[in-house]
C-alpha cells in the first residue's frame, strides 16, 4: 500500500526529526584535537633537533644510575618505591569517590553525611595501619 505525502506532511516530518546540529561544535573539537595530536607526533621528529649523545640514549630509571653489570640485587628498584606508588593510587582513588559527594552534599542529606564519614573512617584506618607498619618510611 503506497501513501502519498503532501507538502505539509513533509514539512511536519522534517520538524519532528531530531537535529544533530547542537553536537557539531563537539565533533569539530574532537576532530581538531585528533588532528593536532597526529600532526604533533608526525612532525615532531621532522622539525625537532636530532643531536643525540650517549646520555640521551642511556636507560633512565627514576634517578638511579643504571649500570651495565648490576651486582646481585643492587640494580633493582627499592620495594618502597612500589609501595609508595600503590599507596598514592589508593588514596588518590579516595578523592575520586569524595568528589561526587562534595558536589551532591546538600541533596544527600544526613544519609550522605553518615556514609561519607564511614568511608573516611575506613580509609583513615587503612592509612593508620600503613603508617604503623612503616609503609611511609624511606630508610
Amino acid at each position: 500500500m503506497l501513501t502519498l505525502l503532501t507538502r505539509t506532511d513533509t514539512v511536519q516530518l522534517a520538524q519532528e526529526a531530531p537535529s544533530l546540529k547542537p553536537y557539531l561544535p563537539l565533533v569539530l573539537l574532537f576532530v581538531l584535537a585528533l588532528a593536532f595530536a597526529v600532526l604533533s607526533v608526525l612532525l615532531g621528529p621532522l622539525v625537532g633537533p636530532s643531536r643525540y649523545n650517549k646520555a640521551k640514549l642511556a636507560a633512565y630509571e627514576c634517578g638511579i644510575e643504571p649500570s651495565p653489570q648490576p651486582l646481585v640485587g643492587a640494580g633493582r628498584m627499592p620495594v618502597a618505591y612500589y609501595i609508595t606508588a600503590m599507596l598514592f593510587i589508593l588514596f588518590d582513588i579516595e578523592m575520586v569517590f569524595l568528589y561526587p559527594f562534595a558536589v551532591q552534599a546538600d541533596a544527600l542529606g544526613t544519609f550522605g553525611l553518615v556514609e561519607i564519614l564511614l568511608f573516611i573512617a575506613t580509609v583513615g584506618f587503612a592509612y593508620a595501619y600503613v603508617w604503623r607498619r612503616g609503609g611511609l618510611d624511606w630508610n
